[in-house]
């Protein structure tokens, strides 16, 4: 078996990216639109490659998926490595204002945010990358970013989700720094969809 970590950084910017991205989206309808119909309270994202943007695919996919229709329940996840070009950036404000949720992937807080991106889009989220919380440990139970995406929520309406949280003091760190939510490890592995309907059921009810 072949981890996304492995094999993602060799397809980026190659057709296999694009073709990897249409079949996620078919895949995601077959197997979740019609618990999302019944669930609208409830979201799916998934990761689009910057190289795809703008060119009709992904507009495309969406519409025949049926996935176009529930726009306010999809969050689509731009990677910070990669700035779209032009037509990139048109596609992302178009899904936008079509009431789709537009996330600001990987965001490792380092050299600065791609000012380039933020400046051009409408972002709803920022996602920090797994390397932040990993730096979260019994040695450092506060590192120096915590402080600074605190004061940033303070000060504005941005969405924040911290990637890669596995143990329990990290979340504790992460609440304490207001971070609105979290995804990792620590709150389920990868699960096929049939099982992540039961987990749903289960957690919202906790």
């Amino acid at each position: 078996m072949v981890q996304p970590d492995d094999f993602i950084p060799v397809m980026e910017n190659t057709p296999l990216s694009g073709l990897l991205t249409y079949w996620v989206i078919e895949t995601l309808a077959d197997e979740i639109i019609d618990w999302l119909r019944a669930n609208p309270e409830a979201h799916i994202s998934f990761n689009v490659p910057p190289e795809i943007l703008g060119r009709g695919g992904l507009e495309h996919v969406a519409k025949k998926s049926g996935l176009f229709e529930l726009a306010s329940q999809i969050i689509m996840e731009v990677t910070e490595r990669g700035v779209p070009d032009l037509l990139g950036l048109e596609s992302i404000n178009n899904a936008w204002r079509l009431g789709v949720r537009v996330a600001l992937d990987d965001v490792a807080l380092v050299g600065g945010t791609n000012l380039a991106i933020l400046a051009r889009c409408n972002f709803d989220i920022t996602k920090l990358d797994k390397s932040l919380a990993n730096q979260i440990s019994p040695q450092c139970p506060s590192p120096e970013w915590l402080g600074g995406i605190t004061a940033l929520l303070g000060s504005s309406q941005l969405v924040v989700i911290a990637e890669g949280v596995e143990t329990e003091q990290q979340l504790i760190a992460l609440r304490s720094a207001n971070i609105q939510a979290a995804q990792g490890f620590y709150f389920s592995r990868p699960i096929p969809a049939e099982d992540f309907f039961v987990y749903y059921k289960r957690t919202r009810s906790i």
